[in-house]
């Protein structure tokens, strides 16, 4: 199969470093240009001493070689891929775009001022964007120009729950998330709050009410049940550097057992090569997914009669982005879904 010739910007946060890794290991990839404006003209394993010295120099967008490329990858900002991409998009129309920012998740630039408190950058593309949370949109995705790589909270939290909302296994309402995420969540920007001393042995609650994927996960669950829905989400940051587990609180439709809920969640992923669905009784854990594109869920019995828990455990770096993100352009191009992702987690 071809090459691609692979251009990423904002390689010198998180999500660029993680991509870095799985694509200079695909079989079907050229890493061409690393994009990061305010690194430009550094050495990769300047600002990764992890890498080798043979990746190409950290680049401005404007000394990149956009002409030849197959797939641009945007590690950005919010608001930044928005501004820059409407330009790149009209003067390469064959270039392939997997976006990881937040810039065109939404259906509508109403819907991404109420999550991110500002005017949507360009509207007038937004429609272009797939939703790209793989398992759920792939066949849209494989004739996409531009997919939009979910929220790490999103994909956490919709793996488990679009399944059991589109089958009527739960209700619509009453969904409570209850989610924990490793510090690499928040970014490689230095801050305060995020310091070792600040972070370590404890564990707090943050945008309480208005966290931004809330407005992603009802959107996406308002799409699998047909109507309008709303969920209760509290994220929560914990001292480990990578990791996210959701846990769902749901009310049981009409005569569904939780046995229900597990079979449906298995017969539903059981194609899926990244979706390991556990047996009852089984609870999914950060340290199984460690470094891995693996999705852990698993449903437990409330103590509450009618509900029940959904819980998802994702590494946030590789299926809450960077993993995703490949494995959207392995369907984009063709190529065996697992190509380059065929790695199980890290132990101990």
């Amino acid at each position: 199969m071809k090459t691609l010739n692979i251009v990423i910007l904002g390689a010198s946060g998180y999500t660029g470093a993680e991509l870095i890794r799985l694509l200079d290991r695909h079989p079907h990839a050229r890493l061409v240009a690393l994009g990061a404006h305010g690194k430009a003209g550094m050495s990769a394993d300047t600002v990764f001493p992890h890498l080798p010295s043979d990746f190409p120099l950290m680049q401005k967008l404007e000394d990149m070689p956009i002409d030849d490329l197959d797939v641009l990858f945007t590690g950005l900002p919010h608001g930044t891929a928005g501004d820059i991409l409407p330009g790149i998009i009209t003067a390469h129309p064959n270039l392939r775009i997997i976006d990881l920012s937040a810039d065109f998740r939404f259906d509508d630039a109403e819907l991404y001022q109420k999550a991110y408190d500002k005017p949507h950058p360009a509207p007038d593309i937004l429609a272009e964007g797939v939703y790209g949370l793989s398992e759920i949109y792939r066949e849209a995705i494989k004739t996409a120009r531009l997919v939009a790589c979910p929220g790490c909270y999103c994909t956490a939290a919709n793996l488990g729950l679009i399944p059991l909302v589109q089958g009527g296994l739960i209700s619509t309402e009453d969904i409570i998330i209850d989610a924990k995420s490793g510090i690499s969540g928040a970014g490689r920007a230095a801050k305060s709050n995020l310091m070792f001393t600040e972070v370590n042995q404890g564990l707090s609650a943050y945008s309480i009410g208005n966290h931004r994927h809330m407005w992603e996960i009802e959107q996406e669950l308002s799409k699998a049940a047909g109507q309008r829905l709303y969920v209760s989400f509290t994220p929560h940051l914990i001292p480990i550097s990578r990791g996210i587990l959701a846990n769902s609180y749901v009310r049981l439709t009409s005569n569904t057992k939780v046995a229900d809920l597990q079979q449906h969640l298995a017969d539903f992923y059981a194609d899926a090569p990244f979706i390991r669905v556990l047996e009852l009784g089984q609870a999914p854990k950060t340290q199984n997914v460690f470094g891995s594109n693996t999705t852990e869920i698993a449903v437990f019995p409330d103590h509450l009669l009618g509900r029940a828990v959904v819980l998802a455990a994702i590494d946030n770096l590789m299926k809450g982005a960077s993993g995703q993100a490949v494995q959207n352009m392995n369907l984009m191009f063709g190529f065996d879904e697992t190509a380059g992702l065929d790695r199980i987690a890290l132990y101990p």
